[in-house]
């Protein structure tokens, strides 16, 4: 379990950015697989989920997860669902003690939030298209909606894939620079001709800056370059793999 500093030190809440070690499931989903949406056997990912919430003290049963579609979409959280009725979302906020905001992720950035003042907190799924069509914006807006000010919340991007793992083609690039000419600085090319790497944790951390939020911190980590750890769906792709693990990050605010 990784923390980042900044929520770390707000006593009001509990957090963790968990790899991939430490549970039951086997072969290509070893250990601490949280998809129920991988091919994984759903009694070990189950299993994994509890061994999670047992380490931020919380009913496993009030561990949520949404159904994560790379989407814009926010939802507020005031009672727990079970996995076969999580709505479909790519971020949750609550101002509900005793239930944890989990986000689960094998590449895409997993964004954790907490109002250093209120108790308020937040946790996205920014991939490039969800962190491209504002997810972290909708995540803060819906945090100051219950109650947050933006220049309390703590915003902490969890491990994700790298920009030198991250090759896309100049589509990709095109629809980034469309949108603003700025965003020319989150590309440099690869080796591959016509093609580039992309920095997802970058942008991702500009747009939060942006959000004028009090702090925002990266942890740094690549999912990708760090197969001991973390699960990547690019790397499985790259390896033939026929699925892949998820990953989960999640934060509470203490009863």
């Amino acid at each position: 379990m990784l923390k980042a500093k900044p929520l770390d030190v707000l006593a009001h809440i509990r957090h963790g950015f968990f790899t991939r070690e430490g549970g039951v499931s086997k072969g290509i989903y070893a250990s601490l697989n949280c998809g129920y949406g991988s091919n994984d056997d759903k009694a070990a990912v189950r299993e994994n989920r509890a061994r999670i919430a047992a380490k931020l003290s919380v009913e496993p049963e009030k561990l949520l997860t949404v159904y994560q579609v790379h989407s814009a979409d926010v939802i507020e959280v005031t009672e727990p669902w079970t996995p076969e009725t999580a709505p479909q979302a790519d971020a949750m906020v609550t101002a509900r003690p005793g239930i944890a905001l989990g986000v689960l992720a094998a590449d895409c950035a997993p964004v954790l939030f907490a109002d250093k003042n209120a108790h308020v907190i937040g946790a996205a799924h920014a991939g490039w298209k969800g962190a491209f069509t504002g997810v972290l914006e909708a995540t803060i807006d819906a945090m100051v909606k219950l109650g947050a000010e933006r220049s309390s919340i703590s915003a902490a991007i969890g491990p994700c894939i790298s920009k030198e793992a991250y090759e896309v083609g100049p589509e990709f690039r095109e629809r980034f620079l469309d949108a603003s000419g700025e965003n020319g600085r989150w590309f440099e090319p690869s080796e591959k001709t016509g093609h580039f790497l992309f920095d997802l944790p970058g942008y991702a951390g500009a747009r939060l800056k942006a959000a004028d939020i009090g702090t925002v911190s990266v942890l740094g980590n690549c999912t990708y370059q760090d197969s001991k750890r973390f699960f990547s769906y690019r790397r499985a792709t790259h390896r033939q793999e026929p699925d892949y693990g998820r990953q989960l990050s999640a934060l509470m605010l203490r009863s």
